[in-house]
């Protein structure tokens, strides 16, 4: 049995396993845009969505060897915006890519060869070659203080605004991730991908409205609540 407390006793492993205990997690593609209008594309291996009525996601950027900032961070809180594109099999290379760190200056779109595809309301380019894209309003920071040199971390919340998603993705009116292939981040340099093979359904049993916050439905939330049947918490 491998026991240890981080930061005071050693694991004894070859390489730090606390990021491969949790996963998959789900890849925050994150576009943002300066102050001085310089787009920016880097991906964060920290991120998810935290509620769904109204919608809100989450990415944590861990600074970086000279304590610094990520450029998303800093453009996310100056500009109050950031759009979120889902990371897939196909775009792998590309969101690899942009994960390199670069200087302020440098469009991660044009190093990777990304066409950009402009939002609805808010002036952030998405990846157009993503099926699933979100525009956020910069919501607010949690700062995570941490050892250095890279143990701090900001985690930047931000308010769905805009859903986009390409009908080619879609089953019966649903999502299919089996046509998106999403790609999710593993431990060490490894990833998954979502195939329809791996794909299976469980309904939890009980109360069938407590299904509405589980699959995430604000419509019959909504309706819930003006008929005087809010959902009680689970315990």
């Amino acid at each position: 049995m491998v026991f240890y407390e981080p930061g005071k006793t050693s694991h004894g492993l070859p390489r730090d396993p606390f990021k491969s205990c949790v996963t998959p997690r789900p890849i925050g593609w994150i576009s943002t845009r300066s102050k001085d209008g310089i787009d920016n594309l880097a991906p964060y291996s920290q991120f998810n969505n935290l509620t769904f009525d109204p919608p809100y996601v989450m990415f944590s950027a861990n600074w970086d060897l000279n304590a610094n900032r990520k450029d998303s961070t800093v453009n996310a809180e100056a500009t109050g915006e950031f759009c979120w594109n889902v990371a897939t099999w196909d775009l792998r290379e590309a969101v690899n890519q942009t994960a390199e760190w670069f200087d302020p200056n440098v469009d991660e779109f044009q190093r990777a060869g990304l066409e950009k595809e402009p939002a609805k309301l808010l002036k952030v380019p998405m990846v157009k070659a993503s099926p699933i894209k979100f525009e956020c309003k910069y919501y607010t920071t949690l700062h995570l203080p941490g050892n250095p040199p890279m143990g701090s971390a900001d985690v930047v919340i931000g308010k769905v605004v805009v859903v986009h998603i390409d009908e080619r993705v879609l089953t019966d009116g649903m999502i299919d991730l089996g046509k998106v292939q999403p790609i999710a981040r593993c431990g060490y340099h490894q990833y998954t991908v979502v195939r329809a093979e791996s794909i299976f359904e469980m309904i939890i049993p009980g109360d069938p409205k407590q299904l509405v916050g589980l699959e995430g439905n604000a419509a019959k939330s909504a309706d819930l609540q003006a008929n005087g049947h809010g959902v009680e918490p689970t315990k």
